[in-house]
């Protein structure tokens, strides 16, 4: 395989990229001025130097020397609530829409009906323990409104079962129209969604 067709395969497994989009965007590479290939390489490259993923939120941030994010480094906000949501991109959704000040936990993904797909089982039960001694009161299921985001409810509502007596389990309001991402739900949508959640 030629470095073309190599790179345009590599960039056709990105989320939403397809191989002519992939094809398409060597071109484009291939015919933009070779500094901005350079830059391009090298924010790569500082990828997995400077980026680091947050132990307690699971996040991805920037921080060579800080342990954890900035959000969960940040002693103001509200440890008795727990956000979940699916992706980093979700979490960032939430922040812009500034009503939410509470902690949060990124599931890394959702369960379909068909058994695909995987959440961060394990790192959940784990973070809910440690943070119940925190006084840890209230978990937000803020998922998308799919039939996956509904059936990775459900296994986290399975998951948190033994904490119930300590933990209000909530959802988003439906300022969310159902079949609608978290991650391209304008601030005032989710600013309601956040502000009329209700308990499951």
């Amino acid at each position: 395989m030629d470095t073309i067709d190599e790179l345009a395969t590599a960039l056709a497994r990105l989320p939403g990229i397809g191989p002519r989009q992939g094809k398409r965007f060597v071109y484009y590479l291939l015919a933009a001025p070779s500094t901005e290939r350079t830059k391009l390489a090298e924010l790569l490259l500082s990828l997995g130097k400077d980026v680091r993923q947050c132990p307690d939120c699971l996040r991805f941030y920037n921080g060579s020397t800080a342990l954890v994010c900035n959000y969960c480094a940040d002693a103001r906000r509200d440890d008795t609530q727990l956000l979940l949501v699916e992706k980093d991109q979700d979490l960032a959704a939430v922040e812009r829409a500034g009503t939410y000040k509470g902690r949060y936990f990124v599931l890394g993904g959702v369960l379909t009906l068909t058994g695909k797909g995987a959440i961060r089982e394990k790192e959940l039960v784990k973070a809910v323990e440690k943070r119940l001694k925190s006084n840890l009161s209230e978990v937000v299921l803020a998922l998308s409104a799919t039939s996956e985001g509904e059936h990775t409810a459900d296994r986290v509502r399975e998951l948190l079962a033994p904490y119930r007596d300590h933990l209000r389990i909530s959802v988003l309001g439906r300022g969310l129209a159902t079949g609608s991402e978290l991650e391209y739900s304008d601030a005032e949508t989710l600013r309601a969604a956040l502000t009329n959640r209700k308990e499951t």
